[in-house]
């Protein structure tokens, strides 16, 4: 995330960029409240790792202790109302995973190469733990960000810049991935299908780190990798474009051949090009991912390379520079068809120079406004602790109100269409107190997916049976068991359950009949 550029000065972002930030501005709150919360939202959490910002907030905790910091943080986000984890498992080319070709990574335990000591695979287990709590896990890579300091002298002697020390340019005292090289391409796409093939993910998820953020009296040093491969380019800056294109299609391709139900998705800077510089531009002024990253964005969604674009509109409503408002219109009106999910800077709520963040109906606001908009399927939040800290009562209002009932992640047509059958010989019956409900698997849909959870709906006596509105959601649950049990029933009231089936890519089943249980 470009929050990074607050823990170490020797990789801040252009100054063009920061002058986008410093345009405070009024939020406006003339939307309207939407009521009614969906029932398709992917609300979603990044989960930094880097530099320790989230999880493990200390490299000298134990095992038990990670594991355990790990679910309070999840604990505390599924009540929430978050059903989707963005954890970095690879911040400079080093692993929070066991089954990797990198080292472990030193934020991990406190040394890079160094494992977890009772061992244990930190994403095997989150994946475990946020599957139980009805969330998606999306495995976040950094793909071109090899060091994230200059203390090159404690990476391990593993570490791929120590293997191959040719891959490699050092920009602002870091060392980075050649992105004009052919075989660091395949590199970084097998790193990436190691988690693919060997993880139980959901989504493969990159952040807005390409080419490095432009330094003053920085230089990158590829001129010999443009004359080696840049036939057929007369600008280097168009080249370098066209090399960052090459491994978005790779990843896509390859991650989808290995395993259709894994989504793949991009969370670049806010700005794809300013109006200024690009007549398709949003109406900003400030830096942007196509001339500074050189990361178009915008052409991965055109393409159809990717399945989502999480664009990070940190900026509030009515800012001078870039208005939260025009850059959502912007953006959904540059989705062409896939999911478009908005970054919110939760960890700028209350921040001591910016009036507008200081308003605790900021971020609500952008969530009616993200609501309004049909384009719009979710939004993910900077970042964990952001969340958790609970700023000017943002939390509570998310618990309370905008996220007050489940939701599932929206569906992705064009990845899978076929939903699952219906559940079988569904039942209920109350049993000291509460009511276990018990079902078969349904039948095997004609694409022969097998069924990878439920949902449970329960309606009070006499309640018109509605699948869509959320609030009758009592659970969702990602697995394939086969029992119930309501300990939320009370005594002397009736209830009505249904079940539906759904598939790994969250497509939902027709309804079970309807079983109607009192509870004694």
């Amino acid at each position: 995330m470009h929050i990074f550029r607050r823990f170490i000065l020797l990789i801040t972002p252009l100054l063009t960029m920061a002058t986008v930030y410093a345009q405070p501005a009024e939020p406006s709150s003339n939307e309207p409240i939407v009521k009614t919360a969906p029932k398709r939202e992917f609300r979603g959490v990044w989960i930094a790792t880097v530099v320790n910002i989230d999880w493990p907030t200390s490299t000298k905790f134990t095992t038990d202790k990670q594991k355990q910091e790990l679910i309070d943080i999840l604990n505390s986000h599924q009540e929430t109302g978050i059903n989707a984890v963005m954890l970095q498992v690879r911040p400079a080319a080093d692993a929070f995973y066991a089954k990797s070709r990198e080292p472990w990574s030193k934020y991990l335990t406190g040394k890079q190469g160094q494992g977890p000591s009772p061992a244990y695979d930190p994403l095997e287990f989150a994946i475990t733990e946020a599957h139980k709590r009805g969330m998606e896990l999306h495995a976040w890579f950094n793909p071109y960000r090899a060091t994230f300091d200059g203390n090159f002298a404690a990476l391990s002697p593993q570490h791929i810049t120590k293997v191959k020390p040719d891959w490699f340019f050092t920009y602002g005292g870091i060392k980075t991935f050649n992105p004009g090289l052919p075989e660091v391409r395949e590199y970084i796409v097998q790193v990436i299908l190691d988690v693919v093939d060997n993880y139980d993910i959901d989504g493969v998820h990159m952040d807005d780190y390409f080419y490095p953020y432009p330094i003053a009296g920085q230089k990158i040093n590829d001129d010999e990798t443009f004359k080696k491969y840049g036939q057929g380019y007369d600008n280097i800056k168009d080249w370098r474009r066209h090399n960052v294109d090459l491994l978005i299609k790779m990843i896509g391709d390859s991650v989808h051949a290995h395993n259709p139900d894994i989504k793949f998705g991009i969370s670049p800077f806010g700005i794809w090009a300013n109006k200024s510089q690009n007549d398709e531009g949003s109406e900003t002024n400030g830096g942007s991912s196509y001339y500074e990253n050189y990361a178009d964005s915008r052409e991965w969604v055109k393409q159809g390379w990717i399945d989502y674009i999480n664009p990070q509109l940190y900026w509030p409503i009515g800012n001078r520079a870039a208005d939260f408002e025009k850059l959502l219109n912007w953006w959904s009106d540059n989705t062409y068809g896939r999911h478009l999910y908005i970054g919110q800077a939760a960890y700028r709520i209350n921040e001591r120079k910016t009036v507008a963040f200081k308003n605790p109906k900021q971020l609500p606001d952008q969530i009616n406004m993200m609501r309004a908009n049909p384009r719009v399927q979710g939004s993910v939040y900077f970042s964990s602790n952001s969340l958790t800290s609970n700023p000017l009562g943002f939390t509570d209002s998310l618990r309370e109100n905008y996220y007050k009932y489940p939701a599932l992640p929206p569906v992705m047509l064009w990845r899978d269409s076929i939903a699952p059958n219906v559940p079988r010989e569904f039942t209920a019956k109350a049993i000291q107190g509460h009511v276990q409900l018990r079902w078969m698997a349904p039948t095997l849909a004609r694409d022969e997916q097998p069924v990878y959870g439920y949902v449970i709906y329960r309606f009070t006596d006499g309640e018109k049976i509605n699948i869509d509105d959320p609030k009758n959601i009592l659970r969702i649950q990602y697995n394939n068991g086969l029992i119930f049990e309501d300990t939320t029933a009370q005594k002397g009231k009736t209830y009505m359950y249904v079940i539906t089936a759904l598939d790994r890519l969250k497509n939902e089943s027709d309804r079970s009949p309807t079983i109607a249980v009192t509870v004694r």
